[in-house]
């Protein structure tokens, strides 16, 4: 599959709301309310140069909000289109994120999950990643990962 990767513009951001709603909205009942991804100002991660779109030739299928934070690149939030699960795209949109890192001068990554978010801290550690942490922040129980990036 031929997709590309770029900065996200205002014009993506309905299509980003679009994807973390339905990507999202399977874990309501687990947690009993909307995820934070499901309320996320999307439009203001755009201005802030923080949102990246992965496309194909559907158009947008996933996104990625990432910055620098605390001497690493954060991941704030990442999610695939639930139709194209399964097909690398989380992946590559990670790979990504460590380049973005590599380029920022970072030897880490770092990034949460909910703990009700089963599937993803089986996920998250296949990629390197390792549990430091886990928080209540904003009433939501959170599980912070990290990974060291080689040079």
């Amino acid at each position: 599959m031929e997709f590309r990767i770029e900065r996200a513009a205002k014009v993506d951001v309905p299509a980003i709301a679009a994807i973390a709603g339905a990507a999202y909205a399977p874990y309501v009942s687990r947690m009993g309310r909307e995820p934070a991804p499901m309320v996320a100002d999307f439009a203001g991660h755009v201005e802030r140069g923080e949102a990246f779109v992965l496309k194909t030739h559907d158009g947008v299928s996933a996104y990625l909000i990432t910055f620098g934070k605390d001497g690493g690149q954060f991941i704030e939030n990442i999610a695939v289109e639930p139709a194209r699960h399964g097909q690398g795209l989380g992946r590559c949109l990670l790979a990504f994120a460590e380049d973005r890192a590599r380029d920022n001068g970072f030897d880490r990554m770092f990034l949460y999950t909910n703990v009700h978010m089963r599937e993803n801290l089986d996920f998250y550690p296949k990629l390197g990643y390792v549990e430091t942490h886990r928080v209540t922040e904003d009433g939501f129980d959170r599980v912070y990962f990290e990974k060291r990036l080689q040079p």
